[in-house]
């Protein structure tokens, strides 16, 4: 029996926003951006293998980061073993601005 993988795919907008998520973390200490990478690196590891979570609203499914306030924002196709990364927000923000 083979493990189900996913594949994690970044739209240009959930790209923009990670890059100035680190750029913003490097600004305020030298080394945070790595680190903050680092743990989102871990979620896309876990999105390959157990993508499931909440959806939050509108089919788009939410996942929080541990140690920086942030939170995925991602669709899936089950069919095609794809799980679409949309954006990422600071969890201050209110997703309606991200359905706009």
């Amino acid at each position: 029996m083979s493990e189900i993988r996913f594949a994690v795919l970044l739209e240009p907008e959930a790209l923009n926003d990670i890059q100035e998520a680190i750029n913003y973390y490097d600004e305020a200490q030298p080394g945070l951006g790595k680190k903050f990478e680092e743990a989102l690196n871990r979620l896309f590891k876990i999105l390959e293998h157990s993508p499931f979570f909440a959806i939050r609203y509108d089919e788009v499914h939410c996942l929080p980061m541990r140690k920086f306030p942030y939170m995925l924002h991602y669709t899936m196709d089950e069919d095609a073993g794809e799980v679409i990364v949309r954006a990422l927000f600071h969890t201050s923000i209110d997703p309606v601005r991200w359905k706009r």
